[in-house]
């Protein structure tokens, strides 16, 4: 607890991967107040022909009070 999940474009590699959940587990940790290891952080690949229907729909639906920043694209 608390679980982290991201989802971009597939091309990163397993090191870049890690670097980045790293950075944002120590970053949540930080404004929560909590050690790092409270912390697990997934990456999904998620083609660009999918974006659209699979994460974009979800993260703007104006009904979804679960996303705190949304895209500004």
């Amino acid at each position: 607890m608390p679980h982290i999940t991201i989802q971009m474009y597939p091309g990163r590699d397993d090191e870049i991967k890690k670097r980045l959940a790293e950075a944002v587990a120590k970053s949540a940790a930080v404004e929560l107040g909590r050690g790092i290891e409270h912390f697990s952080v997934s990456i999904q690949d998620v083609p660009q022909e999918e974006w659209n229907e699979k994460v974009y729909k979800k993260i703007t639906d104006p009904k979804n009070q679960e996303v705190f920043l949304k895209p500004g694209y």
